[in-house]
Parts: C-alpha cells; sequence; structure tokens
C-alpha cells in the first residue's frame, strides 16, 4: 500500500489534481502579488470568515490564481478546498516572511498531504516548538500561560496574595543543588532588566505539600539542566546554554513527560540534539525534584507523570551508540530511572504492599492550581449551595482554607492522581484513581524492570555500581546490581498482574481498587498495553484481541474507554475528554506496537490506517489542522472536540504554525506508515 491515503470528500479534490484539472499537465509556477491574491482568496473561499478554508466553507472551490499572475509565466486555477487552503497558507507564510511577491509552486499546492504533513512536521514544527532556559530563550519559555488563563477567569489564586510579594513577569525556581544556575539566572537578571526576572531558590530537603500550595500565588518554571559552552571573553549569559526540550504547543509551554517522549518517535531521525536533550532534563529532574515532573512548572513539583525514561533512553542510545559519551549516557540515565523506581513509584504511599502493585498518588492539597475554575463547576455545585455562595466564591473559600470539607479533600487527592497517570480526565479512574493498581502504571514499571534488566546485561557486563548521585536515601554507595535482581523484579510483578489485574472470564486486563480489594468495572483501552511490555502471555494476548479490542476499536482508531464506562453524558456526569469518543495518539502507538509483537500484523495494520486516515481527512479538509485528540467514531469532524480543555490545535488562522498534535500526534505518523501487505479490511 503506498503512504498516500486516499480521501475522497466533500469539497476535497484527489491528491494527484491532474485528475479533474484540465490542463494541469503543465507544473509550472507563477508569482503573485501577496496581499492583493491573499485578500481576493480569502473574500471568495473563506465565507465564513474564520481565515481558514474547510469544508464548512460554500465558496466557488476554484480559485483563478492565473490573474494575479506578476508576468508571463504559466498560468492555472487552483481547485478543491485542500489546494485551496494550502495556496492560503504559502501566501500567509510568506507574509509572515516580509514578502510583497510570493512565487507559487503548482507541486506545492497539490503535494501529497501525508508528505506534506511530515514536511512540515521535520522542517518547521519541531523547531517551533523546542524551547531552551537561557537568557535568549527564558522569554519564549517561562510565560505561564495557564495559570495566565485562569486568573483571566477571575478566580484568586488558591492562596491569598501578601501585598509584598508583587507578581512578576517571569519567575523560575532553582533546585538547592545547583548554585552555578542561580547565578547565571541571577546575572540574567541583572542585566536584562525589562525581563522582569524573579529568581528564587527552592528549599533544602523535602518538598512538602504546604511548601508547594505556599507558593500556588507565586508560580513559575522549574529549572532544568544546563551545558557549559566556551565562549572566551564573553559575557557570563554567553558561557551557558539550556539543555534544548520539546513542548507540546498551543497553551502548553513546559516540558511534559509523557507529551515529549512521544514526540521523539519522529524526532529520532532529524533531530536527535533534541532528544538527547530531553533525556538529560529528564536526569536532571530526578537528581533534583526526585522524578520525571508531570512539567516543570512550580505546582507540578508534587506531581509525576507515566515513567517512560528507560524506553526513550534505549531508543536514544540506539541512535547514539556511534558517539563517544554514548554508553555515558545511557548509564546516567539508567541509574535515574532507577532512583525514580526506588524513591517514587514503588514507594509508600504509591506501593501496595499487599499486591506488589503501584498506584499513582502525588502530593499536593487544594484543587490545582493550574485549571480553570470552571473545569470543577460540577465538583464545587454542591457546596455553593451548602453555603449559599457563588462557585467561584466557595472554591477560593476551599482553597484558602475557610471551609474545611473531607469530600473534597478526597476528591482532589484523587484528582491529583488522574492527572499524574496523563489521563485527566476520565470516568475510569476519576474519583478513585488514588487506590487503584492501573493497567497503565505496572506495564510501565514491568516495562523499566526489564529494561534496566536487559541493559545491565547486554552493556554493563551484567554488573552496574550505584554511585552517590544516584543512590537513595539510606543506600550504601557503591552498590553492585545484576540483571538478575530486577529480572526477579519483573516476574513478580508480571505474578501479580496475573492475579489482580487480569479478568479471565470477560478477557481483559482491569484496574484494581486497592481500597476495595476487587477490580473495577470500567474499561479503558490501557488494558492493550501488557501486549505492548509484553507481560500478557498468548492466551491472553488471544483473548484481548477477541474480546477487549472490540470494545475499542471505532472507524478512527481506537477510542480511550469504552462507550460503557463513559456512560450517559449528564450535568453531573459531563464529557471526559479521555472517555469515549475520543482518540489519543499514545494509545494507538502502544497498540500497535504491543499487538504487531504478538504476531496481530493485520489488526495492527488495520488500527494504524484508520488513525492515520483520521488524521490526514482533518488535515486535508479543515486548512491543515492537526490536533491533540479525535472523534474517532466519526470522520468528517473528528477535531470538533469541545470535551473539558477543547481540542488544543484548533485554534488558528491562515496556518497552522505547530500543531498540538506535535506532542501527542505528530510524533507517531511516521510510526504508523503501513506495510505494502496490510489489510485493507473493514476499512
Amino acid at each position: 500500500m503506498a503512504s498516500t491515503i486516499p480521501i475522497a470528500d466533500k469539497g476535497s479534490t484527489p491528491t494527484d489534481a491532474r485528475d479533474n484539472d484540465e490542463g494541469n499537465s503543465n507544473h509550472g509556477s507563477i508569482s503573485v502579488d501577496v496581499e492583493t491574491t491573499m485578500r481576493d482568496l480569502l473574500a471568495s473561499e473563506d465565507t465564513d470568515g474564520n481565515c481558514l478554508i474547510t469544508i464548512d466553507d460554500r465558496g466557488p472551490k476554484d480559485f483563478p490564481l492565473g490573474r494575479y499572475s506578476t508576468s508571463k509565466e504559466s498560468k492555472f486555477d487552483v481547485q478543491g478546498v485542500y489546494q485551496l487552503s494550502n495556496l492560503l497558507q504559502e501566501l500567509f507564510l510568506a507574509q509572515q516572511q516580509g514578502r510583497t511577491t510570493a512565487t507559487i509552486k503548482r507541486a506545492q499546492l497539490e503535494e501529497d498531504p501525508v508528505h506534506r504533513l511530515s514536511r512540515l512536521i521535520t522542517t518547521t514544527w519541531w523547531d517551533n516548538l523546542t524551547r531552551r532556559l537561557d537568557a535568549d530563550g527564558l522569554s519564549r519559555a517561562a510565560p505561564d500561560t495557564l495559570t495566565q488563563r485562569r486568573d483571566a477567569e477571575g478566580i484568586t489564586p488558591t492562596v491569598s496574595t501578601p501585598k509584598s510579594k508583587s507578581k512578576s513577569s517571569l519567575r523560575i525556581y532553582v533546585p538547592p543543588a545547583a548554585p552555578e544556575q542561580f547565578a547565571y539566572y541571577s546575572t540574567v537578571a541583572k542585566d536584562r532588566p525589562a525581563m522582569n526576572l524573579d529568581v528564587q531558590w527552592l528549599p533544602e530537603g523535602e518538598i512538602t505539600a504546604d511548601f508547594i500550595k505556599s507558593i500556588n500565588d507565586r508560580p513559575g518554571i522549574l529549572a532544568l539542566d544546563m551545558e557549559a559552552v566556551d565562549f572566551q571573553g564573553q559575557s557570563v549569559t554567553k558561557q551557558m546554554k539550556g539543555v534544548p526540550f520539546i513542548v507540546p504547543g498551543d497553551q502548553f509551554n513546559e516540558l511534559y513527560n509523557w507529551d515529549a517522549c512521544f514526540c521523539t518517535l519522529g524526532m529520532l531521525d532529524n533531530h536527535l540534539a533534541v532528544v538527547k536533550g530531553i533525556v538529560k532534563n529528564f536526569i536532571f529532574e530526578i537528581k533534583h525534584y526526585g522524578k520525571v515532573l508531570n512539567a516543570n512548572r512550580s505546582y507540578y513539583l508534587g506531581r509525576a507523570q507515566p515513567p517512560l525514561l528507560t524506553w526513550l533512553a534505549l531508543k536514544t542510545f540506539d541512535r547514539t551508540k556511534h558517539e563517544p559519551d554514548a554508553l555515558d549516557n545511557l548509564k546516567a540515565a539508567i541509574l535515574a530511572a532507577r532512583k525514580e523506581y526506588h524513591a517514587w513509584w514503588t514507594s509508600t504511599p504509591r506501593l501496595d504492599q499487599e499486591s506488589g502493585l503501584s498506584r499513582y498518588r502525588p502530593i499536593g492539597k487544594g484543587s490545582p492550581p493550574e485549571c480553570r475554575h470552571s473545569v470543577f463547576a460540577h465538583v464545587f455545585k454542591p457546596y455553593a449551595k451548602k453555603y449559599d455562595r457563588t462557585l467561584r466564591e466557595v472554591s477560593d473559600a476551599y482553597n484558602n482554607g475557610s471551609i474545611s470539607e473531607p469530600d473534597l479533600d478526597i476528591f482532589f487527592d484523587h484528582d491529583r492522581a488522574v492527572r499524574e497517570s496523563g489521563h485527566d480526565t476520565s470516568n475510569r479512574v476519576e474519583g478513585v484513581c488514588a487506590d487503584l493498581a492501573t493497567v497503565d502504571l505496572n506495564c510501565l514499571l514491568f516495562q523499566i524492570e526489564n529494561d534496566i534488566a536487559s541493559t545491565i546485561h547486554t552493556h554493563f557486563n551484567d554488573s552496574l555500581t550505584i554511585t552517590e548521585e544516584y543512590a537513595i536515601p539510606g543506600e550504601k554507595i557503591d552498590t553492585v546490581e545484576t540483571s538478575r535482581l530486577w529480572r526477579e523484579r519483573a516476574e513478580k510483578r508480571k505474578a501479580s498482574m496475573d492475579k489482580y489485574l487480569w479478568n479471565e472470564e470477560k478477557g481483559i486486563y482491569l484496574d484494581y481498587n486497592t481500597v476495595t480489594k476487587q477490580q473495577i468495572t470500567a474499561e479503558g483501552v490501557t488494558c492493550l498495553w501488557p501486549l505492548w511490555c509484553g507481560a500478557a502471555n498468548k492466551s491472553q494476548a488471544e483473548k484481548l484481541v477477541e474480546h477487549a479490542l472490540p470494545k475499542f476499536e471505532c472507524i478512527g482508531g481506537l477510542s480511550s474507554t469504552s462507550e460503557s464506562t463513559r456512560g450517559t453524558v449528564t450535568e453531573e456526569n459531563p464529557q471526559k475528554q479521555w472517555d469515549y469518543p475520543y482518540g489519543w495518539a499514545p494509545h494507538q502507538v502502544l497498540a500497535w506496537d504491543g499487538l504487531r509483537s504478538y504476531g496481530f500484523h493485520n489488526e495492527a495494520d488495520r488500527l494504524a490506517y484508520r488513525w492515520l486516515h483520521t488524521l490526514t481527512e482533518t488535515f486535508r479538509n479543515w486548512n491543515g489542522t492537526v490536533v491533540e485528540k479525535y472523534d474517532v467514531t466519526q470522520l468528517e469532524r473528528s477535531h470538533a472536540v469541545d470535551a473539558e480543555y477543547g481540542n488544543q490545535g484548533r485554534h488558528f488562522k491562515y496556518a497552522p504554525q505547530e500543531g498540538y498534535v506535535v506532542a501527542r500526534t505528530n510524533g507517531i505518523l511516521k510510526k504508523g506508515r503501513l506495510t505494502e501487505n496490510a489489510d485493507s479490511g473493514g476499512r
């Protein structure tokens, strides 16, 4: 099968527009006046006035580009939504570059959509989403759009703001073991007063929930790794450079854990330096913050995200093993992942001693400060009625400690766990997540155990020495570990997963409630993750494909939960973004890899086709739109998702500059390319 996904839809021309455009055999180019052409194109084709050309518009779908030629070059018309929107994008990009004329090539407008999307990702979007925390990069990376949007909505901070503590435009928190960074940022603040940079130390010792809450009114970016640069004779601010990382885009402007990991699937071939930077920054976070954070913001200090460091480090090593420091970098990543494994994921209160399985249990108090007040309207509504206050007033009173509600404390304990799981939010885990030994987390820990075992055996001569830098508190320095210890841990976890998470009767893995001592009934597509990490046996794999897979497979890919788990949407049970009918890129790629590893190639290829078809149809019909999640139950408007936070990547004019999907889908576009013998059944 060719990589092109044939899509015939209203308003779109086939990929090869020559089939429907007489005279298109002359593949030339036309030089046009940018301002005039763009103005008339929008007047003719953008009938709904949203500065995009999509299948919603009711224009003629035929623009006489030749009329705008500034010379006697070849002339041709532009037809169909896809070509017209490509023309708009090319004109807009020329305008951004300050050009008054632009040479429009027919090939640009007819470009295969999969090729065009891949090219934009590789040549433009990754670069637009790369950040560094140094003098030149802070003004772009440090602004906190999440709390800005919260404040704009009218909700007050979770603690009162003393008058003596004025809000700074930019703020960075530096861990106590990084004095060179504190000195560096202090110099930046002095040398660049217009930046209005506030440099703050984090405290020595343990970071507590009370401390995190105490600085919620003064949120800031958390320092990441830096590297020395030999610029003799230059200023101090030129002697250090931030290690690069990738951000999701749109309203998210910081290093997110599993978003970045899935980005790297599309970056290893052409942005390897950024991938290596992400690994280094994760190691820095573990060394200084105790874990790979949800993201590097102060209000995330008590919250991790799904652990994927060993998976990422091994993929990076595979591409860099010819480099002289590759093995040292791999060792640092393995030691850091080991430290996070012991100090966070398998320590109290995350480890359930009885089952031997782990839970998402971050620390914190109050409602998440990064969230807008409206997100929890359904939660605070009963208390607003109880106290005869507005939703905003009762939310503020709870967060400031004016009222005490144990049930709200419990709810937000679980809510923080939901956000640590990366599935914020979903009926599968809402209201119970902190008590769940989830399938997804324990699959990731099983993968880590096997990754560490295989790495020690293969790359370190079956001997790993634990250095002081990566030792956990109380651990003897220079302890030596072998692969056998980690194999035993993996085997023990697999036995616990079989006992507590596998449901033989239903043929599915289910999350286990460590408090009620029962499996929950909610069904999530993460039940397929044991295929990805290799925890399922052959019989379990076959039953998953027969009984579980149909619960999630839809025309556009895999939904995050079953429809029954989502339930009927009501005011009390609002639609959640990680529930049916929405599909997310990480779930797709882990399912494809897992199915293929057990020999279910037809199923994997079918699912990959469905997802890429959804992505490409949206890209073609909606002016280059690429979003974080899709309604996988329908194809025409699969990007039009309004649940909870809406859909990142939808809100742009003229041309996409980055596509939120870079974090959730762009990295997977290449991963999902189909093989020549892909099964076409069920399309």
